[in-house]
């Protein structure tokens, strides 16, 4: 038998996302607002550099009761951000590459047509 959580439903029904980013003395899951788990604001922070080391990305929904890595999700829409012009730090950037596998913001040279 479970008890009842003391936290509100409402508080709880929603997906969060926490970083496990890698400190001085080792990787330790971010503290974060609760207000600034979603999606949305996770990719911003990441973005403008809120985040110096990210290793890896936690989503999960209490009330529905699941949890996963969402890394490769992030990185994705990370990476589709660079592509719109958007600069990242380098830690980020190798985050992104690490998840997606794919190096950003390296231009391949066209090979020169004669007329």
């Amino acid at each position: 038998m479970t008890s009842p959580s003391i936290i509100p439903a409402d508080r709880l029904d929603r997906d969060m996302h926490l970083v496990l980013e890698d400190f001085s003395s080792g990787p330790a899951w971010r503290e974060t607002d609760e207000d600034r788990t979603d999606f949305r604001t996770l990719i911003s922070d990441l973005l403008t550099g809120q985040y110096d080391h990210p290793l890896r990305v936690v989503a999960f929904n209490p009330l529905e009761g699941w949890s996963r890595d969402a890394s490769e999700d992030v990185a994705e829409e990370l990476e589709r951000r660079v592509a719109e012009g958007f600069e990242v730090t380098e830690p980020v950037r190798e985050f992104i590459e690490r998840f997606t596998g794919r190096p950003i913001g390296v231009q391949l040279l066209l090979p020169l047509r004669e007329f």
